[in-house]
């Protein structure tokens, strides 16, 4: 009898199995492989840690720069962040983080270092993502990695903590969804117009709960860089995750890369097990969305969510053409944008153009700008920045910069008028200088168009580094197709370098070999760690004045703002809750008609939301602090940003997913200022005056937590002997996952043999 065969599986259930330490009651506990860490979502995680007196389990696989907030004015003269870095809390978090890493013992990129820039192009550039790993970072963006065949994702600040400790994380397993481009893009059409046409087609919350694996020939036709473009907004389209398949294109990049597996016997070995991350003819999938790639022209964003698109050459929408129940947050995106419903895109103009960030902030993209700046010169169409237009170019990392310098885009920008800045976030997410003012609108390379998401009451419009250069040029949303005529295909003679001129060699034999860290009882760190748990607030019945909002989509930009980031703690934040809506944003005096600033609302501790998509955007944990500081506890809605609904749970507050009926019933009770109660023991919303309650469901699991207020650290390290299982099969199977000397500054780690006494924690 023929041996039974296992079920075909999609990529991302390779990736996921590989991992599993531990599964049983609750989420499955996976091994996270790499960890990115940057100074905004990390000081609460390392205040926990020592609080507990707990130490980073695995500092071989976790990598940290600053980036987020860091200003992109020239280094010439940089000494130290405490002189460079003016805005205090800035510099605070940064000097923390600093503190941090020498404490703990990482591997970090500072503003010293050429090799610092964005968590999620230095990960890439430097070999530290590789297929077929886990990747998480206390950032949303962190799903630009899938596009390696990882599994990436972005985390709040307690999975930072959780990560840093344990070296592992609990997750649920998300549904499969597949995203197949089939054909040949037309000219002028890249990856961010793909990227954004697909979340046109499936909205903000079309991934929810899934898993997206881009497929079909189109996307196997597309660069790496042009793939992680893709990968990276698939947290616009509400995915926990987007991926793609490796392949040659794939190894290609990697090969020689400072941390890829050496090449030799254990590069081949990694390369023979990369080859199997695809999915199995079969396998099948819970979602699947077909596009065409033909029916992709340049796309830009009109609205204040990344759904909100358009051709470039469409209109504005008209509110009427959409169905009633979508009108009103319709006419609000309009009012803000302030735009008329039929303008033509092209007819608007611009007074900023940012390009940038982890999206759109690499040499390919500075190469396509650049292209756009010739071509048009050669037209005999506008050579300069337009006037009255400020146009910013900054690098993803201080390698991409070089790099771009030594082919002489930095020249290219500088004579057409654009200010070539440093490597960092930028405007992005305007949480350093860079920012928009109120009113002014920006033609982006980023990948959030929220209110107020580069700068309070700026206005942002999404599309490709191409359309921004264009836009630049000529001072209104512009067909690149016009501007660029015949020479569309055409390379523009640009020098073309490769990133690995940018390394010097170093052999890493000649590294130092310094002895393993042991405890006093020889244990591994994870078992000499306190098993105690911080423990949580009980959560057993939630009593109080609900407050009643109807808005779909609200992000986490809009639940606390970037300018409320820049904290060492977890407390303090709910005065500033939904701030862009709470306040006006030029005075900062309170909104007599926003709910929460209303009796009897001003002391809600439950939240009623009948929009659906609630939480959507950032993986910041300062959202549900800010909710949580503010004394609100429970929110009930249709449907809920994975990672918020996550983070959540981790701070001991309770998200509720009710039918649109429910709610509606619930919204009146709330906007009749009634009060509620929260039976979590029962599973049943109590409503007041005798009214039939209505029932709820919550994972059983989660909702043994929050009864017994018991923290995810505290229950995973009772699992350490898994861990350590698990490790020492990692260390077997796929040896290239652990550290095997990190070279400062930049320097190349030339192929050699691996040696027998090299540690895991010597890079």
């Amino acid at each position: 009898m023929p041996a039974p065969t296992s079920a075909p599986r999609t990529l991302y259930d390779k990736v996921f199995d590989d991992h599993v330490v531990y599964s049983g009651e609750g989420d499955t506990l996976l091994y996270i492989d790499r960890h990115l860490v940057h100074e905004v979502t990390s000081p609460q995680a390392f205040e926990g840690l020592r609080n507990a007196g707990r130490k980073v389990r695995r500092p071989d696989c976790t990598l940290v720069t600053v980036d987020h907030n860091i200003p992109t004015v020239s280094r010439k003269n940089f000494k130290s962040v405490s002189t460079f870095i003016g805005e205090v809390d800035s510099r605070a978090q940064v000097v923390a983080l600093e503190d941090n890493v020498k404490e703990f013992g990482l591997t970090y990129f500072g503003m010293d270092d050429k090799r610092q820039g964005i968590v999620h192009i230095i990960g890439p550039e430097q070999g530290f993502t590789l297929p077929g790993t886990t990747v998480c970072c206390g950032d949303s963006h962190t799903s630009t990695h899938g596009a390696f065949g990882a599994l990436a994702f972005g985390i709040g600040t307690s999975e930072v903590e959780h990560i840093l400790a344990t070296q592992t994380l609990p997750q649920a397993k998300s549904k499969n969804m597949r995203i197949n481009v089939e054909g040949k893009l037309p000219e002028g059409v890249g990856s961010k117009d793909v990227v954004l046409h697909i979340i046109g087609v499936i909205g903000t919350a079309g991934g929810t709960g899934a898993v997206i694996e881009f497929a079909g020939s189109t996307i196997r036709e597309l660069s790496m860089e042009a793939r992680m473009s893709i990968c990276n907004m698939s947290i616009e389209g509400g995915a926990r995750a987007g991926m793609i398949a490796p392949d040659e294109i794939t190894f290609e990049y990697l090969k020689g890369r400072p941390l890829s597996p050496r090449e030799g016997e254990e590069w081949d070995s990694a390369v023979a097990y990369w080859k199997t991350l695809k999915t199995d003819p079969g396998a099948k999938y819970d979602i699947e969305v077909e596009i065409k790639a033909e029916d992709i022209i340049p796309t830009i964003t009109w609205g204040t969510s990344p759904q909100d698109v358009v051709p470039i050459n469409g209109v504005v929408p008209n509110p009427a053409d959409f169905p009633e129940s979508k009108r009103g947050n319709i006419v609000r995106s309009l009012e803000y944008m302030g735009l008329t419903a039929g303008t033509p895109m092209e007819q608007i103009k611009i007074d900023k153009a940012f390009f940038g960030s982890c999206t759109n902030g690499r040499i390919e993209d500075m190469r396509s700008a650049a292209r756009v700046i010739i071509a048009s010169e050669k037209n005999g169409g506008p050579s300069k920045v337009a006037e009255g237009v400020y146009a910013m170019i900054v690098p993803g990392s201080g390698l991409v910069k070089q790099q771009a310098e030594a082919e002489g885009l930095d020249v290219i920008f500088k004579k057409a008028g654009f200010d070539w800045r440093e490597a960092g976030c930028s405007m992005c997410l305007g949480m350093n200088p860079d920012q928009l003012k109120p009113g002014e609108r920006c033609a982006s390379t980023s990948n959030r168009n929220f209110e107020g998401r580069q700068g309070a009451g700026g206005r942002t419009h999404l599309m490709s580094p191409a359309m921004v250069a264009a836009a630049a040029l000529t001072g209104y949303f512009t067909d690149i197709r016009k501007i660029m005529g015949d020479r569309m295909s055409e390379d523009g003679g640009l020098k073309i370098t490769s990133y690995f001129d940018y390394l010097t060699p170093v052999d890493v034999a000649a590294l130092p070999v310094e002895p393993t860290e042991q405890t006093p009882e020889g244990k591994s760190p994870v078992k000499a760690a306190a098993a105690a748990s911080a423990g949580l607030p009980k959560f057993n019945v939630l009593r109080g004045i609900a407050a009643p909002m109807w808005e779909a989509n609200i992000d986490t930009d809009k639940i606390i703002p970037k300018q409320f980031l820049k904290t060492l703690l977890r407390t303090g934040l709910g005065s500033a809750l939904f701030w862009p809506i709470r306040y006006d944003v030029k005075t900062g005096e309170e909104l007599p008609d926003f709910v929460l600033n209303k009796e009897p609302w001003k002391h809600s501790s439950i939240l009623v939301c009948t929009g659906a998509n609630f939480g959507c955007g950032s993986s910041r944990e300062h959202a549900p602090w800010a909710l949580n500081d503010f004394g609100i506890r429970c929110i009930l809605a249709p449907s809920f940003g994975d990672i918020f609904k996550t983070n959540c749970f981790k701070n001991g507050m309770l998200p509720i997913e009710l039918p649109q009926a429910d709610l509606d019933t619930l919204y009146e009770d709330a906007s009749a200022g009634l009060e509620l109660a929260i039976d979590l023991e029962n599973q049943v919303v109590v409503r007041p005056e005798g009214k039939d309650p209505i029932p709820f469901t919550v994972d059983a699991f989660r909702r043994h937590c929050l009864i017994n207020g018991l923290d995810d650290i505290g229950l995973t390290l009772e699992h350490r002997e898994n861990i350590e299982k698990f490790e020492e099969k990692r260390t077997t199977v796929w040896p290239w996952l652990d550290g095997v000397g990190y070279a400062k500054k930049g320097q190349k780690v030339v192929a050699v043999p691996l040696k027998k006494n090299v540690k895991k924690t010597d890079w």
